[in-house]
């Protein structure tokens, strides 16, 4: 029973700090609350499986980490398309407040 509200309290707690924008292909694309002093530029970041990758916004250009290839392309794909709501949702996180969803890959 301690052991599941501990995790039950740890997802939450790493929902609040860690939003959850979007997911499509087994890709997971976070936003940090006010993550604007390790990395300065705007950027997201990215899981796929064991792979973790921050990216550069609005460009797409890879700060840290990997992925696959084939799945580093949909995502780069994928900030061409919402450019503009990543951006503000960039805004809202780094001023701590809460992003909105944006729609996955299709």
């Amino acid at each position: 029973m301690l052991i599941g509200q501990l995790i039950s309290n740890l997802c939450r707690f790493e929902e609040a700090t860690m939003p959850v924008i979007s997911m499509f292909y087994g890709i997971i694309i976070h936003l940090y609350f006010m993550d604007n002093k390790r990395h300065k530029p705007p950027h997201i970041h990215v899981s796929y499986q064991e792979n973790e990758a921050v990216i550069a916004l609005p460009d797409g250009e890879v700060l840290e980490g990997t992925l696959p290839s084939n799945k580093m392309k949909l995502v780069q794909a994928w900030i061409e398309i919402h450019r503009d709501e990543l951006m503000a949702d960039w805004k809202l996180a780094s001023s701590g407040q809460q992003p909105y969803k944006i729609e996955p890959l299709r």
